[in-house]
């Protein structure tokens, strides 16, 4: 039977990793510590500091850094009385988490007395926490955290049978070479299988989001490291190679997404049942949604892993190479990564600040599978940024399911707007987006931010998901219409030309034709530049699901076809004031249905296309007079 033809059968997802229902914890701090294969699995964490004579002049420079607006280890090099770490930026090193004799290396530099405090309050990275000694007052920042992510993750042996072609009934019999070679070299020297595959390459599908896709350049990254490569599309059209290692990197946010999965990864099962070696992971929300179940339902998966495992795949990979199922789903601080990502642009990057979503909106499954927020340290995201400007990346995209709540789960707490600034100042750095905004929690000080910073473009993505009041009360989205109207009108104001996307559901359970008429009366008063439009679907583990006033499907089919009408209607009027003007354009790559074209985007996210040679413009800033205007494209012509 073909995996495919398994996903047909209603399926209900097991209870989440992660705490969902209103008012329980958000701290990724107690989820952590109260979870014994986490909180067991946690080996180290990488600290920083900054020594003091006086708690007053300590009490001050952390409010330095709760605005950003100096760098711990800038600050460290300056001021700090620890002349040991000083030059260093305050670095001190890993620290044990195991038994402390293991730490008295440190003892004269951070003694135990300010350890232990540091500890009884946090190992989350990012934290920056007073702590005192005899040696004097110390800001002890928790840059990085080291976790044995396989203590966190289920192992089990996996059934490598065969399907007997001889036998009628397609007995599976036998056991295949294991992939062995996975690691790509890490174990060769161990092994004496001369059958081993050398040339190991990968596959990688993504669904979904912005996030995914981030996280699919972060798996690349590692699994290059690793000396696997991408499986070339004329190998695989010719049918000369199949792909050893087959990654799909899921999203649950829309209907059916189960389904997707199982009907994706039935071919490469096949092969498998058919005495192929390869391997199979399963990534993403779905994976984290799903959990030991997809095993049971896909016994030819060798790994399940969620979203916050995506840059330790090498290591869950070890396991599999030796004969081993695994289900990597367990809650954890985000670590930063081993590896850098392997980008899919040379021009414009992803950045993550913040993972995960506290928010516990009636209808979205993101709590479930992405976990509580956690953002990373300020000094992470700049490092990455100065890196990508100075490997000649000209645009960066700072991604957050939640962006606007930037820091508030941080020791101190800090502000989104304020990273901003931080992140726009940083030399060589043409062009500043960010996403996802969330109307609760998006200050006005973001827009002032991006009014105030050069490198900010004139564009926010800020989803209102209904006109109605009492729609958005039953979504649990904690903001009215009244709300969202008064961010449309700071950015009217602060940046009358900018541009305002954004994201709407329609057959919501419960919701009226008025309550309709209120989000199409919404959209009227605001003109958006585009709008991602979606009917409701139900998803596991979400209150609304469970709701007995579900619409039918004919009426949000209905709902759906006449607001996206009146967004296509939009999307054009906003285009076409852009007629004649000329328009600075960051040029990204060749248009692929017009190869003598080349394809970039403006300040506001417009598409452009134009005539050009994209080997001597790709990531090159050119001045585009505009002589054609559709309803989700422009095009003109290079003027000086």
């Amino acid at each position: 039977e073909d995996v495919s033809s398994k996903a047909q059968t209603k399926f209900t997802a097991p209870p989440p990793k992660f705490p969902t229902e209103r008012g329980t914890t958000v701290d990724s701090r107690k989820i952590v510590a109260g979870s014994s294969s986490s909180a067991g699995a946690l080996t180290a964490v990488r600290i920083n500091h900054i020594l003091f004579a006086s708690e007053d002049l300590a009490e001050s420079s952390l409010n330095e850094l709760k605005r950003a607006g100096m760098q711990f280890d800038t600050l460290a090099s300056q001021i700090s009385n620890c002349y040991e770490t000083r030059e260093e930026g305050g670095n001190v090193g890993w620290m044990s988490l195991n038994e402390e004799g293991e730490n008295e290396h440190l003892d004269l530099i951070l003694p135990q007395e300010a350890r232990e405090t540091v500890l009884s309050m946090s190992t989350k990275p990012g934290d920056v926490i007073m702590a005192k000694s005899y040696r004097g007052v110390h800001l002890v920042q928790i840059a990085d955290v080291m976790v044995d992510v396989r203590k966190m993750s289920l192992t089990k042996p996996k059934p490598n049978k065969v399907v007997d072609e001889a036998s009628p009934t397609g007995k599976w019999i036998a056991k295949p070479k294991r992939l062995r070679g996975v690691l790509g070299g890490a174990l060769r020297e161990e092994q004496e299988d001369k059958d081993v595959v050398t040339d190991l390459t990968y596959k990688i599908e993504t669904m979904g989001c912005q996030m995914n896709m981030a996280d699919s350049e972060r798996i690349e990254g590692q699994l290059q490291n690793l000396g696997i490569r991408p499986i070339k599309p004329e190998e695989e059209n010719s049918g000369d190679k199949n792909p050893d290692l087959v990654v799909l990197n899921t999203c649950s946010i829309r209907d059916h997404a189960e389904q997707k999965v199982y009907s994706y990864i039935g071919p490469h099962a096949k092969r498998k049942r058919e005495g192929e070696d390869v391997t199979i992971v399963v990534a993403g929300c779905v994976a984290q949604q799903e959990g030991e179940a997809l095993l049971r339902r896909a016994p030819e998966v060798d790994l399940v892993m969620g979203p916050q495992y995506a840059n330790r795949i090498a290591d869950l990979l070890e396991d599999v190479s030796y004969g081993n199922q695994v289900v990597a789903t367990e809650a954890a601080h985000i670590m930063e990564d081993s590896t850098k990502p392997r980008r899919q642009s040379t021009v414009a990057a992803w950045v993550n600040v913040i993972y995960g979503c506290n928010e516990r909106c009636t209808y979205c499954i993101v709590p479930t599978t992405r976990g509580v927020e956690q953002s990373r340290p300020v000094e992470s995201i700049l490092r990455e940024v100065e890196e990508l400007v100075g490997k000649g990346y000209k645009e960066v995209t700072l991604l957050g399911q939640n962006i606007d709540a930037y820091g508030r789960d941080m020791i101190p707490k800090r502000k989104f707007s304020d990273l901003v600034r931080c992140v726009g100042s940083v030399s060589g750095l043409e062009r500043l987006r960010f996403v996802t905004s969330h109307p609760r929690y998006m200050s006005l000080g973001v827009i002032d931010a991006v009014a105030e910073t050069p490198a900010a473009c004139e564009s926010f993505h800020v989803p209102f998901q209904s006109g109605s009041n009492a729609v958005l009360e039953a979504m649990g989205r904690g903001h009215t219409r009244e709300k969202f109207i008064t961010i449309v009108d700071r950015i009217r104001s602060r940046l009358p030309d900018a541009s305002i996307t954004a994201d709407v559901i329609v057959g919501f359970p419960g919701e009226t034709e008025q309550d309709f008429q209120d989000t199409l009366d919404l959209m009227n008063e605001v003109i958006f530049d585009s709008v991602n439009t979606a009917a409701y679907s139900p998803r596991p583990n979400t209150p609304a699901a469970t709701w007995e006033n579900q619409l039918s499907e004919e009426v949000k089919q209905d709902r759906l076809r006449r607001i996206n009408e009146l967004n296509l209607k939009h999307a054009a009027k906003r285009r076409a004031r852009m007629l004649g003007r000329t328009v600075e354009v960051l040029v990204e790559e060749r248009n692929v249905k017009v190869l003598t074209q080349v394809l970039g985007r403006t300040t506001h996210g417009y598409i452009v296309y134009f005539d050009g040679d994209i080997d001597e413009l790709r990531g090159k800033l050119v001045n585009i007079k505009i002589d054609t205007c559709k309803t989700y494209y422009l095009s003109g012509r290079i003027v000086s």
